[in-house]
């Protein structure tokens, strides 16, 4: 096996550990790459709004919609429902909602895009947080008949705790109220207030009909009193390289963030020993690079066996690089022979983090089973699979309120609370990083593998902090305005109610007892 044998080797195993969304490719690949979930109530419209962009955008295969348009037929209808293009399970297309994630993958000129159409449903929230965890935007619907409703605070929130940076909110069937501009305004702007409770740092809001199309793909001559972009237009053009909280401080719109002061993180997949007579003593060390860079010669440390070494090349299945970065699948080989396995993390020597017996995570309980203090599980971060102790219920999360419940003594299907885990022997657990590429873990049931929780590391709360509310104006710059939660009739001075002449600018983005570690060496159900 030659060198490149060997590397190719290297990127299919790591490749086999990948997101289960696919392998993202390289970062010039990725660039312009959007990943975006759907969100809001039932039958505010997700799936047809989705069905609709994959309609008008070209993004949908001659057979599909031919399939769609018997379906519809059969049914009586007398246009095509364009959300049987993603409502896949028969129990979707029976009753007409969205029970599990639905990924799409589509592409216009000027972006491509990474589609998660989640559950409007209280009872499938668990699917939401998976949708979004790994989000850029999240796309919020609302009826415009009902406005904003407990399960749409309830996606905000749990956006704001993954750490999504944009919300568009969608204020759909807006021809059901007559195009009413003053719906669509005190929507807005009640949204507006929440989410900067929530500590959101942009929201941007689009009224539009999913059914007929208005300001979905292309902007509706039916709606003249709105003059910014349409859904797909603002997902082509949002920009994830500004830093919102960066904007709301006043800063100018799409100004480029802090560099992450974080470094490298590698979570070794596989250990690559060909043993072959070209290459009897290749030692390669397979993964996906989680966060920062690496280049040869840098200094690296193995965690958690604290062991310092060199970097001395950096393979993949196209030859070597001198550098590799977050997103690509590499083979690192190493100045020395460390013990190295599966599960183990090398990272940059000079910010790694500390392994630990004991942390805190803020959790989304996914199944039947509740979560209670004493429960032995299977812990899975990274590429480690370890035993764990839930050790504690700190407290449960009301979404609707914020507020929290130190007295709840365990976590039941859907509910988001934060836990204290003991681990049997140290990892290098640290904060979840929004985007879920550091601090993301599950936590499984060791005795029929299926996942309780999905979870952060950290305290999640912190996220969940004010922030001051701003529209972006067409120059770039920003307008801070305070917090101030409006009364009965005061939603007419929050930024959602612009003067006709502040919407002829441009548009605006509403901004707005602890058991011995050694019982857990061979966990029970």
């Amino acid at each position: 096996m030659s060198s490149l044998d060997a590397a190719q080797f290297a990127a299919h195993a790591a490749d086999g550990g990948a997101d289960i969304d696919g392998d993202p490719g390289s970062a010039e690949e990725r660039h312009g790459l959007l990943r975006f979930a759907t969100a809001g109530s039932v039958d505010d419209g997700k799936s047809t709004l989705v069905g609709r962009l994959l309609h008008d955008s070209k993004s949908v295969l001659a057979d599909q919609l031919d399939a769609v348009e018997r379906t519809s037929q059969a049914r009586g209808l007398a246009t095509a429902d364009l959300s049987l293009l993603v409502d896949g399970l028969r129990a979707e297309r029976e009753q007409g909602i969205t029970i599990d994630v639905a990924y799409r993958y589509f592409a216009t000129p000027r972006r491509s895009f990474i589609l998660a159409d989640t559950p409007g449903h209280e009872q499938y929230t668990r699917n939401t947080v998976t949708g979004a965890s790994t989000a850029d935007l999240v796309v919020i619907l609302v009826d415009a008949r009902t406005g904003v409703v407990s399960q749409t605070r309830r996606h905000a929130a749990v956006a704001a705790l993954v750490g999504v940076p944009h919300l568009l909110l969608a204020v759909n069937k807006i021809d059901l109220v007559d195009f009413d501009e003053d719906v669509f305004d005190r929507i807005a702007a009640e949204f507006d207030v929440y989410c900067r409770e929530l500590g959101i740092g942009e929201v941007t809001a689009i009224p539009i009909s999913a059914l007929h199309g208005d300001n979905v793909v292309t902007r509706s001559e039916r709606i003249r009193w709105y003059t910014g972009p349409s859904v797909l237009e603002h997902l082509e053009t949002v920009s994830l390289d500004g830093d919102p909280a960066a904007e709301d401080a006043g800063g100018p719109a799409g100004a480029q963030p802090a560099a992450d002061p974080a470094g490298l993180r590698f979570p070794v997949q596989y250990v690559i020993r060909p043993r072959t007579a070209d290459l009897p003593d290749y030692r390669g060390y397979a993964g996906r690079i989680a966060a920062g860079t690496v280049r040869a010669g840098d200094r690296v440390v193995v965690l958690p066996s604290g062991r310092d070494t060199k970097v001395t090349g950096i393979d993949t299945a196209d030859g070597s690089l001198p550098e590799a970065g977050a997103g690509d699948s590499v083979v690192l080989l190493l100045a020395d022979d460390v013990d190295i396995a599966r599960g183990d993390l090398i990272a940059g020597v000079h910010d790694a983090p500390p392994p630990v017996t004991e942390f805190t995570a803020t959790v989304a309980h996914l199944a039947d089973k509740p979560l209670r203090p004493g429960l032995r599980a299977l812990l899975r971060y990274g590429t480690t699979a370890a035993p764990v102790l839930v050790s504690a219920i700190e407290h449960r999360l009301d979404i609707d309120t914020l507020a929290t419940d130190a007295a709840a003594d365990a976590l039941r299907l859907n509910d988001i609370g934060q836990v204290r885990f003991r681990l049997a022997a140290p990892l290098p657990v640290e904060d979840f990083r929004p985007g879920g590429t550091v601090g993301a873990l599950l936590v499984v049931d060791p005795s029929d593998g299926t996942t309780l929780a999905a979870g952060m590391a950290g305290d999640r709360r912190s996220a969940l902090r004010p922030r001051p509310g701003g529209v972006v104006q067409k120059d770039g710059t920003v307008t801070v305005t305070p917090v101030v939660v409006p009364a009965a009739r005061d939603e007419d001075r929050c930024p959602g109610d612009r003067p006709a002449a502040e919407r002829a600018a441009g548009p605006a983005n509403h901004r707005g007892p602890l058991t011995d570690p050694d019982t857990l060496s061979t966990p029970g159900p």
